[in-house]
């Protein structure tokens, strides 16, 4: 029997409330992150594939109040 390999997901966690608001993370991944109404980044979807990994990484490693966390999704 021949185990099909899954693959990857990975889950966007953003403690938003301590989000400033400097749009860091839509400048360097706007495939997923965008600015809302109230000023504040959001991601356009929270569950990523592998493909999607290096922008939305990029994003959370570029947050200077590193409020974006990037975890593999088990």
């Amino acid at each position: 029997m021949v185990k099909e390999k899954k693959a990857k997901q990975y889950e966007i966690v953003q403690e938003r409330a301590k989000c400033i608001g400097c749009g860091a993370c839509a400048a360097t991944c706007p495939d997923n992150w965008e600015m809302a109404k109230d000023g504040k980044s959001k991601p356009k979807k929270k569950i990523i594939s592998q493909k999607e990994f290096g922008c939305n990484k990029a994003a959370a490693d570029i947050c200077p109040v590193s409020i974006i966390h990037v975890k593999e999704k088990k």
